[in-house]
Parts: C-alpha cells; structure tokens; sequence
C-alpha cells in the first residue's frame, strides 16, 4: 500500500468540505458490528450457566463472604477462584462487588499468584453481556486496574460494546491509549483497526476523516494491511464527506477488488467525480462476468443504482443513457440489484471461525485470550441487542478476508 502515501498525506494538509450529496444514508436497527461467536459472548453464558448451577446453593453465602473480604482494612485475599465464579454469577446489582474484586486482586502482591489465569476478556463479555458500557469504559482508564485487561481479545469486546452504544469519540479515546501499549509488539490489531475505522465511519464528520487518514498513513508507514471491511469504511466515509478521490484511492488497497461493497464505493466514487463512463464500465464489468462465473451473483445495491441513473439522466448524453438503460435492463432481469441500501450492507455484522476444538482446559488461558472454544452441546444463549427489533446479517467468514 505504498501508493497511498504521497496521495494522503498531501491530502491530510488541504481544507476538507462538506457540500458534497451524502450518498450512503444512516440505517435504524444495526449497530453492533461483530457477532456474538467472534466475541465470545454466547459461550460465556454457557459457562455462566454451569456456575450458576454448581453455586446454587452457596451463592448468597459467597458474596457475602466477598463483600467482607473486599472491605476497607480487610487483609483477605480474593484468590483466582474467587473472582473466577463471581464473574459468573454476577448480575448489574453484583457490579460493584465485582470491580472491588478485580481491584483487590490486582493490587495484590503478584508474587502470591501463580495462576496464569487471563480475566481481561471474561471481564469485558461480562460487561459486554450486562451493556455495561460506562462501566467498562472507566475500568479500562483506572489506573488501579492497569495490566489487567492488556490483551487484543479485552480491546476488542470493550471497543465492540462503545461501538453498539454509539460512543464513537470514545472508541477513539480508547484506541489512542492502546496504541501506547503494543501487546504482544503489535500496535495495530486488525479488529481494533476495523472498529476504529467503523466509528470514524458513523460519526461521519469532517474531524473524523481527517482522524482515519491520519491512522492511514500510520497504517502504511509500518506496512500493515487492512481488512476489506476497514477499507470500505474509509472509503465510505471520504465519499460521504466530498472526497471521492480519497475514496477510491483507498478502494485500490483492497485485496479483492471484485467483491460487492468495493464495487459499490467505486461506482459512487466515479459518479462523484463526474466520470460517468468509467463507473458504468463498472456495471458493465459484471455482465461480462455472467457468462464466465458459477458463483453468486455480482450486485450493486438499490441506491447507488439510483444515483448512477441520476447522473446520467443530467449528463443527457444520448450514447451513454442508451447503454445504461441497457445495462439497467439486464441487471433487473438477472438480479443483479439488492433491495438494501449500501450503509446497511457496509455495517454488517462480521461473524468469524471459532477456534479449532483441543484438550485446553475450561478456564486456560488461550481460550480467554481468544474466544471461547465451541463445545459440541454449546446452546447460542447470547442475543444482540437490537433496536425496533431489527438485527443484522452476518456476512460470515469472506468478510475477514
């Protein structure tokens, strides 16, 4: 992605506008941008589930004990196990129990644990499953819980539930302090990175566009390469905020040019800039793929089809409508227009692989750093929140590539 530097950078320093037409139009419903599987959330509950049963009897008593034992002036120690079963227990009421729990444990000496037991993301599913966001947001910053949730599975879930809250400035707070932090000597996790982009995304500004092509560059000046899907966030939001060439100068870096979305983007980046033969050679492209391919069917969706035939209707150039209106014709008669609008396809939620099943135990420390590992009775207990009713698709395993 070299060739995207001098382009950016040089753009980074002009004045941005925004008289442009906003073509990519906001959708109620869709917020949260990964699945449950991929976060690990439904077979949290799972876990949750056989704790619940197993303490049935002795949970009153166990919290009561923890409330003792976290108390100011208090020498008990809240051991592994502790924390372990309260964080599958817990209700919202638990919560501050919780947080003295975790303060507790981590402020003690480190040289008593020999555990080698992962809370940070079990915290955050927790959080993640109550919609704790505020909650998650602060422990994340408190100092007293520093180390405690430094791993790229925690980032992610915590970034994930600010996301479906729609606290977009905070995702980008929160990325800046992970960036200082490099675990695992990687600063730019490719989930993180997908987040960040989806929220510079959603609040569509021109503070926002100028935060993501800053984030480009350093993307490209340590050689990292972005998934499609935070490609075309980027790209979408340059376009939304007048800056189709950016756009399509960030389309160019994606691994698979012919995937839907990236054809989309590119049609409206073209009509944007007034090359309306260029984007209907685009559409054209896909008929020509008819005869050739066995696979889905190439579509573009309903609105970029709408304003494609806008343009060309104010062109008035009768070759150009001729052909279009052709093009038009085959595309409704193959199916090759998507009743959905482009954000609505944009903002997908991804659905990732669980990791492949092995002889770790329930609470080692690889399945907590990734996610849970799928039993073979797992019951999807787990329901993203929606809003009005309305969820998402999950586009499945093609949108991390």
């Amino acid at each position: 992605m070299a060739f995207l530097r001098p382009t950016l950078q040089s753009l980074l320093n002009q004045t941005f506008y925004s008289n442009a037409t906003k073509i990519i139009f906001t959708t109620p419903g869709v917020r949260h941008l990964y699945a449950a599987t991929t976060l690990g959330l439904d077979n949290f509950l799972s876990q949750r589930d056989r704790v619940k049963i197993q303490l049935e009897n002795v949970a009153p008593k166990f919290r009561e004990k923890m409330n003792e034992y976290t108390t100011e002036g208090s020498k008990n120690m809240v051991f592994t196990e502790d924390l372990k079963n309260m964080l599958h227990l817990a209700d919202s009421n638990d919560l501050p129990l919780v947080i003295k729990m975790m303060t507790r444990f981590n402020q003690q000496n480190k040289q008593l644990r020999f555990g080698n037991y992962i809370f940070g993301p079990v915290i955050m599913r927790l959080f993640h499953f109550l919609n704790k966001h505020e909650e998650a947001y602060e422990c994340f910053k408190s100092p007293e819980l520093n180390g405690l949730f430094d791993q790229m599975m925690s980032y992610q879930i915590l970034l994930d539930l600010l996301y479906e809250n729609q606290r977009y400035d905070d995702v980008l707070e929160i990325f800046e302090i992970i960036k200082t932090r490099q675990i695992e000597g990687v600063k730019f996790a490719k989930n993180v990175v997908v987040l960040v982009c989806a929220a510079c995304y959603k609040l569509n500004t021109q503070e926002s566009l100028k935060f993501v092509l800053n984030l480009w560059s350093e993307l490209n000046n340590v050689g990292h390469l972005p998934m499609r899907r935070a490609v075309t966030f980027c790209s979408g939001l340059a376009i939304n905020q007048g800056k189709p060439e950016v756009g399509l100068e960030i389309l160019s870096g994606a691994k698979n040019p012919n995937y839907t979305t990236i054809r989309n983007l590119k049609v409206l980046a073209l009509v944007d800039m007034g090359r309306i033969d260029d984007a209907l050679a685009v559409l054209k492209s896909v008929t020509h793929e008819d005869v050739a391919s066995l696979g889905p069917v190439q579509t573009f969706n309903m609105d970029v089809m709408q304003k494609m035939k806008d343009a060309v209707v104010k062109l008035n150039n009768a070759d150009i409508t001729l052909e279009f209106n052709r093009v038009e014709k085959y595309f409704k008669d193959h199916g090759h227009i998507a009743n959905n609008l482009l954000h609505e396809q944009l903002c997908q939620e991804i659905a990732t692989p669980q990791i492949i099943r092995n002889k770790t135990s329930e609470f080692s420390p690889q399945r907590y750093n990734t996610t849970y590992e799928e039993g073979v009775n797992r019951r999807p207990t787990y329901k993203r929140r929606t809003i009005g009713g309305q969820s998402s698709l999950r586009p499945g395993l093609s949108e991390m590539h």
